[in-house]
């Protein structure tokens, strides 16, 4: 089983096209930094062409995979953190 996990986008960082590339190729290599809690990680977003700085998405093995809305990011983030062990009602 594989768990997907939401994140904050923190920034983006959009590459030049390299020789020959055409600039919607260089837009496939697009990346940006997601915030999980507090910890960056730097994820593809060639799956993502609409999201903006600010918007959470649904990140697995190093890909943001969809959009979430922020209630929608907020609740899983919650739920996730009541799996925590140790972590009492």
């Amino acid at each position: 089983m594989c768990l997907a996990i939401p994140g904050q986008l923190i920034s983006i960082d959009q590459p030049l096209p390299g020789d020959g590339e055409s600039p919607e190729d260089a837009f496939l290599r697009r990346t940006g930094k997601v915030s999980f809690s507090g910890i960056l990680k730097r994820v593809s977003l060639a799956y993502v062409p609409d999201v903006t700085i600010g918007d959470y998405v649904i990140v697995h093995v190093g890909f943001a995979l969809s959009i979430l809305d922020q209630a929608e990011a907020q609740e899983t983030l919650m739920y996730l953190e009541q799996l925590q062990p140790g972590v009492e009602d």
